[in-house]
C-alpha cells in the first residue's frame, strides 16, 4: 500500500469514530429516557401509562424493522434539513443516531426489566417515588447491563457507519469503496478490514471490562 494512502487511512479511521461517537451520544441520550420508560410504564407499573407505551413500542419496532440503507436514503431530505447536505460525515450521524436510538431503547428496556422485581417492592415498602426508584434502584442495578447493550449498539454503529460509505457518507467504508473497489486496491480494502475489525474487538472488550466494574455479582480481585 503506497505510503500516501496512510495519511487517508487514518483521517477516514477518525472520520469513522466521531460518527460513532457521535451517533451513540445522541442515540442514547434519545433512547436512554425512551427505554426507561418503555420497561415502566406497561399497564400497572411503576409510570403506567399503557396506551403511550403501546404507540411508542409501535414507532420503536417499525424503526428498528427498516434496513438501514433504506432508512438512509428515505430520510434524505431530513437530513439535508439537519445537517444542510445529506452527503460527508456530520450527515451520516443523522441516520446512525436514528437507526441506534430505538435500538438502544430496546437494549435498555431489557436490562432494565431484568432488575430483580424484590428491588423495586422493598423501595416502594421504604415510601420511594416511581422517579427514586426509577433513578436510584433501576439504572443503578441495570447498569452492567446497560453498558453492554450499549456496547452492542456502537459494535453495530462501526458497521453501519461503514455502510453509509455507500451512499456518500465518509470515513472507512466510502474509503474501502473508492480505492479498494472502484480503484481496484484490495490492499486498501483489507486494511479497511482490519481496522474494523480491530475497532470492534477494541469496543467490545472496553465495554465489558467497563461493565464488569459495576457490575455488584463479579468477584472483585483482593490485593495481593
Amino acid at each position: 500500500m503506497s505510503a500516501n494512502l496512510i495519511p487517508i487511512l487514518w483521517s477516514s479511521t477518525l472520520q469513522t469514530l466521531y460518527m460513532v461517537a457521535m451517533s451513540t451520544l445522541i442515540g442514547t441520550l434519545i433512547g436512554g429516557p425512551l427505554g426507561v420508560f418503555l420497561a415502566t410504564s406497561r399497564r400497572g407499573e411503576l409510570l403506567s401509562a399503557p396506551v403511550l407505551n403501546t404507540v411508542l413500542g409501535l414507532v420503536v419496532n417499525a424503526a428498528r424493522s427498516t434496513p438501514f440503507i433504506i432508512l438512509v436514503v428515505a430520510i434524505i431530505p431530513l437530513t439535508r434539513m439537519i445537517a444542510g447536505t445529506s452527503i460527508g460525515t456530520t450527515a451520516a450521524i443523522v441516520p446512525l443516531t436514528i437507526a441506534a436510538a430505538p435500538f438502544i431503547a430496546r437494549l435498555i428496556e431489557t436490562a432494565i426489566r431484568e432488575v430483580d422485581a424484590g428491588l423495586i417492592e422493598a423501595a416502594r415498602a421504604m415510601g420511594a417515588t416511581p422517579l427514586q426508584i426509577v433513578r436510584k434502584v433501576l439504572v443503578p442495578e441495570a447498569l452492567p447491563g446497560i453498558i453492554l447493550g450499549l456496547t452492542l449498539a456502537v459494535v453495530s454503529l462501526i458497521g453501519y457507519s461503514a455502510m453509509v460509505g455507500a451512499v456518500g457518507g465518509e470515513g472507512l467504508g466510502d474509503l474501502g469503496i473508492r480505492y479498494g473497489y472502484q480503484r481496484f486496491m484490495p490492499e486498501v480494502m483489507l486494511a479497511v478490514v482490519v481496522i474494523l475489525i480491530l475497532l470492534v474487538q477494541a469496543m467490545q472488550s472496553l465495554g465489558e471490562w467497563i461493565a464488569s466494574r459495576f457490575d455488584k455479582r463479579a468477584p472483585r480481585n483482593r490485593g495481593r
